[in-house]
């Protein structure tokens, strides 16, 4: 076997493992002499014929070490990395719970890209070949600390989001902070820049992301032998005199399993559904109903098939870094598997028409919010656990480093009042640096030149010598002690007043979610639904 073999805790057995049961001399007494000589011959035939099937056995079972090792090799030569955030977003990540154990976030984008014969023919468009892919489909998968939910939320492809400054990885190309929709993200700066984007509207710490293209899809559904879904009427999404395009799905209603070009149909189909809103319904339905069919198929125990889709995985996936390994895409596998159907909800992001832009949306204020609340603070979207399984309240840790004299504490006070829906409260930070001084904070003061859009307030400080004042400023005003952040973005304490607090002089008092508590507007389905059908919009039914 040629190669270093990596350690044990790098890689994934794929081979079969054997065990050589060949007794030694002298053990059980199987080389004891009888009276007289007898049976010395026969001892003799069967240590030679013991020594050869230990050989034998040895042999193989390094041969097909060799080999898995060397199909590992040839696995994580597939996989492609990236870096994991390329853009200027810090969110932090969230606290353990009591066990010590800390949600995972994994964002998956869905590439349009054109550059490969393959994608071509599959996606169309041959005039687009070798333009910046765009993110056309972005979920972010939230497993929670404990394992027992999991929770998906899509954000809309057209969604107007402010994207920040990203440096792209590849070519060093920096791209200045925008304001436009989201799937624009990509083409700024890779994955890398789509997840920042997510950080900074979200608030959520994303761990990892995962992108996919045209042919990638047609790949994975072959692979796991295609995903059922469900028409109530028969659908043929097609180009119409006055609406060009088209997926060119074409089905009879009822149930059907899809698979290969036509899971893809399936996946980008949006005339017909009547909306791209509807769109992201089908697509979780088809990611239910692959959870379901996997779990089904028990994969994960059925070597063949595991393998095939490892293959399939490999060459479709690119990563970011930290996971760029077939054992942690493996252990992400084990970790995803072990929640069950009735514990996943796919739900899509609380949006209304973007005031600028009919054909765009924006997030829907306090909705929207609610649900990052939710990701933020790891509570479940559904309400399948058991009582000991929600997250119990902690108590809030108060600093080590003693605050200075509220009169000694300065404060710079910013007005992020902003939403995509809403200019920013006029002299708000003034409103609230007075507010300060009135309670001795006399060296409070409002940075009128800064018009920030953050939609929950935040006490940021930009090291620890000054995290006890950042949190006694907090305490003053009663904003929780979880919206006291370190940042670097900052030189002292900065009181960021966000769209959560646009009226008034005393923070307003909100109720922490519960478990299943998640918005009627972000259209939830559990994944153990199997009744989820979609109706097909008139013009497309044949």
């Amino acid at each position: 076997m040629q190669g270093e073999v990596p350690a044990v805790e790098d890689t994934m057995s794929l081979a079969p493992q054997g065990k050589d049961t060949a007794a030694g001399p002298g053990r059980h007494g199987g080389n004891r002499r009888r009276p007289g000589g007898q049976g010395t011959d026969r001892s003799r035939r069967r240590r030679r014929v013991l020594r050869w099937s230990a050989t034998v056995l040895s042999v193989v079972i390094l041969g097909t070490a060799g080999t898995g090792y060397l199909y590992y090799r040839h696995l994580n030569s597939n996989i492609e990395k990236g870096e994991r955030s390329s853009g200027d977003s810090k969110a932090p990540k969230t606290a353990p719970n009591a066990a010590g154990q800390t949600p995972l976030n994994i964002l998956l984008v869905g590439s349009d890209s054109r550059a490969s014969d393959a994608n071509v023919a599959l996606g169309g468009s041959r005039d687009n070949r070798g333009n910046p892919p765009l993110g056309d489909v972005q979920m972010l998968i939230h497993l929670s600390a404990d394992r027992k939910s999991a929770a998906v939320v899509t954000i809309p492809r057209d969604t107007r989001v402010d994207i920040p400054k990203c440096t792209d990885p590849e070519d060093g190309t920096t791209y200045p902070a925008t304001n436009t929709i989201i799937n624009r993200s990509l083409s700024n700066g890779g994955a890398g820049c789509t997840l920042a984007t997510w950080e900074k509207l979200t608030g959520v710490y994303i761990d990892h992301w995962m992108t996919i293209d045209f042919a990638g899809v047609v790949s994975m559904a072959d692979a796991i032998g295609g995903v059922e879904v469900c028409v109530e009427q028969n659908v043929w999404d097609r180009p119409l005199p006055a609406v060009p395009g088209g997926s060119g799905l074409k089905m009879k209603a009822g149930t059907k399993k899809v698979k290969g070009k036509q899971a893809l149909q399936w996946l980008r189909t949006r005339h017909a559904w009547g909306s791209d809103l509807l769109r992201a319904r089908a697509q979780h339905m088809y990611m239910n109903s692959m959870i379901r069919g996997l779990k089904d198929q028990n994969v994960f125990t059925d070597t063949g098939r595991l393998m095939g889709l490892a293959e399939s995985a490999t060459k479709s996936l690119k990563v970011s870094e930290e996971i760029g390994t077939v054992k942690k895409l493996y252990d992400l596998g084990t970790q995803l598997k072990t929640v069950p159907t009735n514990r996943i909800t796919m739900t899509t992001m609380p949006n209304v028409p973007d005031p600028l832009d009919a054909n765009h949306v924006v997030p829907a204020g306090a909705d929207a919010e609610k649900l990052w609340s939710m990701l933020r603070d790891d509570v479940p979207f559904d309400k399948n656990g058991s009582g000991s399984d929600e997250k119990k309240k902690t108590e809030e840790k108060t600093s080590k480093d003693p605050a200075a004299a509220d009169g000694q504490i300065a404060v710079q006070v910013q007005n992020g009042t902003r939403t995509s829906t809403e200019a920013a409260v006029p002299l708000r930070a003034s409103a609230i640096a007075d507010q300060l001084t009135g309670k001795g904070f006399t060296q409070a003061v409002a940075d009128r030149s800064a018009s920030l859009s953050e939609e929950k307030t935040l006490v940021r400080y930009p090291s620890a010598d000054l995290e006890g004042d950042a949190q006694r400023v907090a305490k003053s005003l009663g904003i929780p002690l979880s919206s006291v952040k370190r940042s670097t973005d900052v030189s002292g304490v900065t009181l960021v007043v966000g769209a959560d607090w646009r009226t008034g002089t005393a923070y307003p008092k909100k109720s922490a979610p519960k478990a299943g508590d998640i918005p009627d507007n972000a259209d939830a389905i559990n994944g153990s639904d199997k009744s989820q059908c979609m109706p097909v919009y008139k013009p497309y039914r044949w």
